[in-house]
């Protein structure tokens, strides 16, 4: 400690410079400035930023930090964790479900005691799916283990950054760090903030990169990690582990003071605003308290004497801290962006009446109120709603309603909601003009389909009035898939711009059944779907056609962090079409690289700079992953060449009815992210099939078949005759880049080589 004092005695404040950044952008900052040793992620909105900011600055040559893009998100916390045991220093970032999705992963890493940052851009949890913000992914993370500390703004986003590591790697701490700030309020909304010119001031702070610890990081060193224990050893484990997270309390306090000696800017346990007199306070989180401070101020020249208390650490929680501060007041709301079901009150709630529990003098009167769900906004007059409630209380004495949601809105009757679209089934869908049959001879289906324009006659599966981009592919590529379906069709959507173009509550443009469920899980829950309808007809529960055919929608990189679920269901072989489109990207985060964006392809996390020439390894065969898995059919498709796609379909359905699971990927165009014109949509993708990156082919029964060779029709084109189109592309027609061409080229060809050799010899 008497070192710590030298210290801050000699430290003087740094130079800073004043730039004008969202709080994502800060989050970048700061690990760049640290320069991290590995971030494994995953795009997840609102949090997706930081790692596009980041890719942009690796681009430029700006930090080292080696950026992997991982499967999902459950697979970024396995990279961190990997990482950490080496004892590099390690970098994440997320939001809400992808929090829940790596959250059996989180107390893993810190019942290990290996630190990390992770930034967790709160969000609401999904169901049902809200991008904005509030704090319920948080709440999953308060029994963790995670030190976690909670940033009011982008200032707050970039120093708590640099705090967090210097907290998580102390010897008496040595535990991982979340820092939570509030998705679009403190994520996107840009404020003035300060940083470090140099970023050997930063790395100076947080100092050298601890080697005291059994790391696995020299085969000739070897250590076991993670030996499972028995119930004496384990509770001694938690009992460190426990201390240890009080302990980082402590720490908290001495590193904050230390950075304010260098910074200027200072982090108490608590922020503490009006609250030397205060008789009636809020107690809120992050954004909504700097909100309330204008009320205080308002209600002071009232001669009201009110305060907003606002945490700085809430893990460990600070209860010495909440009980000083609270010693005079009569009154406190707790306001807070998340519920605990049940509880009859929010879990910060609880923690605030367990530390006022112990101060036997305490009369403070406790309200709480849940607000700000799915992101709605919180104003001065909400602030001035809260401190309304809690002087009532004050007067009265008590509080008539100790706990309630706070914005709901009562239903009423008359204005209950009717369909703008009617649903359509049954006889429409049935044109009869399709013909599907075994052919006896080859044993294989043959598909006869009526002229395209007789089938443009048929009703659309999906209304008019989406809200997807201009030009997007999505809608014709299904529309025209679903063409060659016949009857009803029960669909299912995994999260992605299909969805979430279609569906915003109160509308939906599906006028047939649909259900929604997230990227990692849809054809899992398909097939539950399938199974239990079958289930209710065998034992006489409910009456259905026969004649409906399941179908799963996937894209935007959804088989990605999707594929274990739908391997799995391949495997098991329900009877259901998985239909991927495939617009080579996570489009609906905003264009990151997906595990099927080809190589050296630019998205905003594989950037075109100075280092780095767009994504660096090939993208992933879906058709032949799913082929190997022996399902009855395997087909790609493309509304480049309707009559194959809808014959396609045809046969899709056909098997799905009959014998098993089906999987199909069709290419479809994406003219904002490809940064291509509308107009060449069809030449595009037309192009892509022609140059053989986009073989048409299908597998049926084990036996591979090209529908369409580019070579025999004599349109066989080079591969820039594709590229050539698209501005994410169009560095690699540039002399400097011949190479990655080439390997691209190389790639290309091998693959088209191995579906040639499949088509020539059925038995491969």
């Amino acid at each position: 400690m008497a070192i710590l004092e030298d210290n801050l005695k000699t430290m003087k404040a740094a130079e800073q410079l004043t730039t004008f950044e969202s709080g994502n952008e800060m989050a970048a900052m700061a690990a760049a400035q640290i320069n991290y040793h590995i971030m494994g992620y995953f795009p997840i909105t609102p949090s997706t930023e930081v790692a596009q900011y980041l890719d942009q600055m690796k681009a430029r040559g700006e930090h080292d930090i080696k950026l992997i893009p991982a499967d999902g998100e459950h697979g970024s916390a396995g990279i961190c964790y990997g990482a950490a045991v080496t004892g590099a220093r390690v970098f994440n970032a997320t939001s809400a479900n992808g929090l829940m999705y790596m959250l059996e992963q989180l107390p893993v890493q810190s019942g290990t005691r290996f630190p990390m940052v992770m930034n967790l851009v709160t969000r609401s949890i999904s169901g049902p799916l809200d991008i904005r913000g509030d704090h319920s992914d948080l709440y999953f993370a308060l029994n963790a283990g995670w030190v976690i500390l909670t940033a009011k703004t982008p200032q707050a986003v970039y120093d708590m950054n640099i705090l967090a590591l210097k907290i998580a790697e102390h010897s008496k701490v040595r535990l991982p760090v979340i820092v939570a700030y509030d998705g679009f309020f403190t994520s996107h909304q840009k404020r003035k903030v300060n940083y470090f010119k140099d970023r050997k001031i930063v790395q100076k702070f947080v100092g050298e990169c601890p080697t005291d610890y059994n790391f696995a990081r020299d085969p000739k060193k070897p250590v076991t990690i993670g030996a499972h224990m028995n119930g004496d050893d384990l509770i001694n484990n938690h009992y460190q582990q426990s201390e240890a997270m009080y302990a980082a309390g402590e720490v908290f306090k001495e590193v904050s003071e230390e950075y304010a000696k260098l910074s200027g800017r200072d982090y108490p346990v608590l922020d503490l605003y009006g609250m030397e007199d205060a008789e009636v306070a809020l107690f809120l989180l992050n954004s909504a308290a700097e909100t309330a401070k204008d009320t205080v101020d308002s209600l002071g020249k009232q001669g009201i004497k009110a305060g907003v208390i606002s945490p700085n650490i809430i893990r460990p929680f600070p209860s010495e801290e909440i009980r000083k501060a609270l010693k005079n007041v009569k009154a406190l709301l707790i306001g807070e962006r998340a519920d605990s079901y049940g509880g009859h009150g929010p879990n910060l709630t609880h923690e605030v009446k367990s530390a006022l529990q112990e101060d036997p003098e305490n009369q403070t009167i406790v309200l709480s109120r849940v607000f700000g769900l799915g992101g709605k906004d919180f104003y001065a007059d909400d602030a001035e709603a809260f401190f309304s409630a809690a002087i009532e209380a004050k007067e009265q004495g008590y509080a008539e309603k100790a706990f309630d949601y706070y914005g709901h809105i009562p239903g009423k009757k008359e204005q209950m909601l009717l369909p703008v679209i009617t649903p359509q089934h049954g006889e429409v869908y049935n044109t009869g003009l399709i013909k599907t049959e075994k052919d006896p001879e080859t044993n294989k289906l043959k598909v006869k389909i009526p002229p395209l324009r007789v089938l443009a006659s048929k009703p659309k599966r999906i209304a008019s009035g989406h809200g997807a981009c201009p030009g997007c592919g999505i809608f014709t590529g299904l529309e025209l898939f679903f063409k060659g379906i016949e009857g009803d069709i029960v669909v299912l959507f995994q999260t992605g711009c299909a969805y979430v173009t279609t569906t915003s509550y109160p509308y939906s443009s599906h006028k047939q059944t649909m259900i929604h469920n997230l990227f990692q899980n849809g054809a899992a829950t398909l097939s539950g779907t399938l199974e239990a309808i079958l289930e209710l007809k065998e034992r006489g529960e409910i009456e259905v056609s026969d004649d409906a055919t399941f179908v799963m929608v996937t894209g935007d990189g959804g088989m990605d962090i999707g594929m274990g679920s739908a391997i799995g269901t391949a495997l098991r072989n329900h009877k259901l079409i998985m239909l991927e489109y495939d617009n080579e990207g996570y489009m609906n985060t905003g264009s990151q690289l997906s595990y099927s964006t080809p190589k050296g392809h630019m998205t905003s996390t594989s950037n075109v700079g100075r280092t780095q020439k767009g994504k660096s390894f090939h993208h992933k065969d879906t058709a032949q992953i799913m082929a190997s898995t022996n399902i009855p059919y395997v087909f790609t498709g493309s509304e480049a060449f309707p009559q194959d796609l809808i014959k396609k379909a045809a046969k899709a359905q056909w098997f799905a009815q009959n014998v098993g699971t089906v999987y199909g990927k069709i290419l479809i165009t994406c003219p904002l992210n490809w940064k291509s014109e509308e107009r060449y949509g069809e030449k595009i993708l037309e192009a892509a099939v022609n140059s053989c990156f986009f073989p048409l082919y299908e597998v049926e029964e084990g036996i591979t078949t090209i529908t369409y060779n580019p070579e025999e029709k004599n349109k066989r084109v080079q591969l820039p005759e594709w590229l050539k189109y698209m501005g994410k592309t169009k560095h690699l027609l540039k002399d400097e880049n011949k190479m990655l061409l080439s390997e691209l080229e190389e790639e290309i060809e091998y693959r088209w080589q191995r579906i040639k050799a499949k088509h020539e010899h059925p038995s491969l």
